[in-house]
Parts: structure tokens; C-alpha cells; sequence
């Protein structure tokens, strides 16, 4: 659950990340569908870990490593995850949702 959580969490910023990114190679046709994976540790700022594929299974982890910035104040300042839009997500979930910067 995203709800009341700090947006500079590695949980919260991560996932919605991957949601943009994932969107923005689809909209730029790169792919059909793209599988974004990351992972993080605590006290780090770089995750130790980003992998992408396309639904083909080509792998296109550089391409979005090279892109894309997926430490969490990076995140938070590009989605301008400060901006106070949760309560209208706090509802019905987060994805799938006009107005907020994750879906592009």
C-alpha cells in the first residue's frame, strides 16, 4: 500500500518510476510492453539493481539505465512527487489515473 507513505521512499518513488518509464518506452515505441524491475537497499542511494525487458524478451536494461534516474530524490523531484495530489489516488488506486506525473 502506497497510502501515507514519505514519496522519497525507495517503495513508493521506485515502483512509480518504473510505471513512467515503462509508459514513456511504450509511448516512444521501443516496445509493445515493457517489464521494469528494481531494487533497492536501505542506506543507498543508486538501487543495486534495474532491469528491463520487452514483452519480446529483448533486454533493455541499458538503454533505461542510461535514460532514466532511478535514485529516489531524482524520482521525487522528477514526477514532483512532493506535490500534494494523494488523497485523490488514496481512493481507487494510484495507476490508471489522469492528472498525476507517473502516467505521463
Amino acid at each position: 500500500a502506497f497510502s501515507g507513505k514519505d514519496p522519497s521512499r525507495p517503495s513508493r518513488a521506485g515502483a512509480l518510476m518504473a510505471r513512467f518509464v515503462a509508459k514513456t518506452l511504450v509511448q516512444e515505441g521501443v516496445a509493445g510492453n515493457v517489464l521494469i524491475g528494481v531494487a533497492y537497499t536501505t542506506g543507498n542511494a543508486e538501487p543495486i539493481f534495474v532491469q528491463a525487458t520487452t514483452g519480446g524478451g529483448q533486454d533493455i536494461s541499458s538503454l533505461v539505465k542510461e535514460r532514466f534516474d532511478f535514485r529516489p530524490e531524482a524520482i521525487v523531484e522528477r514526477l514532483d512527487l512532493r506535490k500534494p495530489v494523494y488523497r485523490h489516488v488514496s481512493t481507487y488506486g494510484y495507476f490508471g489515473r489522469e492528472g498525476v506525473t507517473w502516467e505521463g
